[in-house]
C-alpha cells in the first residue's frame, strides 16, 4: 500500500506542488518566500507523517490530506457559513473604525475630554471583553447586532490608541510654522497632525482586523444561527475533527486576507509615506 490511498490524496498533493511552482516561477518572490514556505511544507509534513505512522484515530486528529479533502468535500456548507462570519467582521469593524476616529479626534481637540476618558478607555481593556459574548446574546438576541457589538468593543481600543499615538508623534515645529502663518487649529490638524496620524492609525488597524474575525467567532460560539463559530461546534459535537482544523484554516486565512488588504489600502491611501521610507533606506 502507497502512502497516498486515493486519488483525491493524489490530487491534493499535486495541487500543492503546482502552487509551489508557481511561488517559484519569479525568482525574486521565490527567494523572499522561501523561509515561510519552507516551514508550512515542514509542518505539514511531520503532521503527515506523524498521523501516518502512529496510528492516530482521525476523530483525534486527522492528518492534513484528510483536513483538505473533507474541507473541499463539505465546501459549500463551510462557505454558507464563512459568509455570516466576514458580514460580521466587517461590519463591526467598520463600526469600529468610525466610533474610533471620532472618538480619537475629540480627544485631539479637547484637552480635557482626552484627560477623562483616556484613563477609562485604558481600564476597560481590564475586562475580558470575550466573556462579554454570553451577554450580548442575552441581551440582542441569537441576530447579527450582538455579533457587530462585540466586534467593535474588541477593535475599538487598538484603533483608537492607533490615532492617538499618531497625533501625539506629529511634528510640533510644523504645526509652530502654520500657526505664526495664521493656521487656525482645524488647518494644522488637517495639514500636520492627520498625515502624522496616519501611519501609526494604519498600525493599529492591522492589529484590530485579525481581533476582529476572532471575536466575531467568539460570537458565533456563544450562539447564532450561521457562521464559522457554530459551524465549529456542531463538528465538534458530531466529532468531526477534520471540518473542526479546516473551519480553523479558513478562519486563518481570512484574518490574513484581511490583513494583507489593510496593507494594500495603506499604500494607496498614503503612498507619500512609502516613498520617503524608500529613500531613507538608500541613505
Amino acid at each position: 500500500m502507497g502512502f497516498f490511498t486515493s486519488r483525491s490524496e493524489i490530487n491534493i498533493v499535486s495541487c500543492f506542488i503546482r502552487i509551489i511552482q508557481v511561488f517559484f516561477k519569479h525568482r525574486r518572490f521565490g527567494f523572499e518566500f522561501f523561509p515561510v514556505i519552507l516551514i508550512i511544507c515542514g509542518f505539514f509534513g511531520v503532521w503527515e507523517l506523524y498521523v501516518h505512522f502512529s496510528g492516530v484515530h482521525p476523530s483525534i486528529l486527522p492528518s492534513p490530506i484528510r483536513v483538505f479533502r473533507e474541507g473541499w468535500e463539505f465546501r459549500g456548507l463551510i462557505w454558507s457559513n464563512t459568509i455570516p462570519t466576514i458580514t460580521e467582521t466587517l461590519i463591526g469593524f467598520s463600526v469600529s473604525v468610525t466610533l474610533a476616529t471620532i472618538f480619537a479626534i475629540s480627544m485631539d481637540f479637547s484637552r480635557l475630554f482626552r484627560r477623562t476618558l483616556y484613563p477609562l478607555l485604558v481600564s476597560t481593556q481590564t475586562i475580558p471583553l470575550i466573556v462579554l459574548a454570553p451577554l450580548m446574546i442575552i441581551w440582542f438576541g441569537f441576530g447579527l447586532t450582538p455579533k457587530i457589538i462585540l466586534v467593535a468593543l474588541i477593535t475599538f481600543f487598538p484603533i483608537t490608541v492607533g490615532w492617538v499615538d499618531g497625533f501625539n508623534s506629529s511634528e510640533r515645529e510644523a504645526s509652530n510654522l502654520l500657526r505664526t502663518m495664521g493656521a487656525n487649529r482645524s488647518q494644522i490638524f488637517l495639514k500636520v497632525r492627520l498625515p502624522s496620524a496616519m501611519p501609526s492609525f494604519f498600525s493599529g488597524l492591522r492589529i484590530a482586523i485579525t481581533y476582529s474575525v476572532i471575536g466575531a467567532v467568539f460570537a458565533e460560539y456563544a450562539g447564532a444561527k450561521s457562521g464559522l463559530g457554530i459551524f465549529m461546534l456542531q463538528q465538534q459535537n458530531a466529532f468531526r475533527t477534520d471540518l473542526v482544523i479546516a473551519a480553523v484554516f479558513i478562519v486563518a486565512l481570512v484574518s490574513i486576507g484581511l490583513f494583507v488588504m489593510t496593507y494594500v489600502i495603506e499604500r494607496l491611501a498614503i503612498p507619500w509615506y512609502f516613498s520617503t521610507r524608500e529613500i531613507n533606506r538608500s541613505y
